[in-house]
């Protein structure tokens, strides 16, 4: 018994090495998604700057995606061009603005323009639980019945586009890929 006590120190030092590698080896931006294949859940929130209230059925018609920014969010600035170029070549999507300041997010878009459809905002950020939000930026993918097709984390970019969000709106046969 006495032999094993000496080599516990090395066995748990190997074990955190592997914990450690396997660890480092996973991406970040693969988090898995409860609601993949799902509908989106219900919901009825203020429009951003408006009095009128949006449901999850209101999203149903068209494949859109639905962009999770904040103005506190560095990340969804460095996307936010890419996201008016989507929208100029005719992509829906609709905006919602995750745990921030109204009135800061209505200066923010009208000084760096505005891609969405529409915002409608989620000061508590119950919605974003509800749809399985780690943070901001994060893009899903809707179909026209408003089911879950594609979740990325992260900023949205020509390859992103090109990559992972492109091939559902292809098959759509609403725009191309390559633009």
């Amino acid at each position: 018994m006495q032999p094993l006590k000496r080599f516990a120190p090395l066995a748990a030092f190997l074990l955190l090495v592997v914990l450690l590698v396997r660890g480092l080896s996973l991406d970040p931006t693969e988090l898995p998604s409860a609601r993949l294949g799902d509908s989106l859940p219900d919901f009825e929130l203020p429009i951003l700057g408006d009095s009128v209230s949006r449901q999850a059925t209101d999203w149903h018609g068209e494949p859109a995606l639905i962009n999770v920014w904040a103005t506190w969010c560095f990340s969804c600035r460095i996307e936010h061009p890419y996201l008016l170029e989507l929208a100029e070549k005719g992509v829906i999507i609709y905006g919602l603005n995750y745990k921030d300041d109204p009135e800061k997010a209505l200066v923010w878009l009208d000084d760096l323009g505005n891609p969405y459809a529409e915002t409608v905002v989620d000061e508590d950020g119950a919605f974003g639980l509800d749809l399985g939000v780690y943070g901001a930026p994060e893009t899903y993918v809707i179909d026209a019945s408003g089911v879950v097709k594609h979740r990325h984390v992260g900023v949205v970019n020509e390859q992103v586009w090109k990559e992972q969000l492109a091939p559902y709106f292809e098959a759509a046969q609403l725009i191309g890929g390559s633009d």
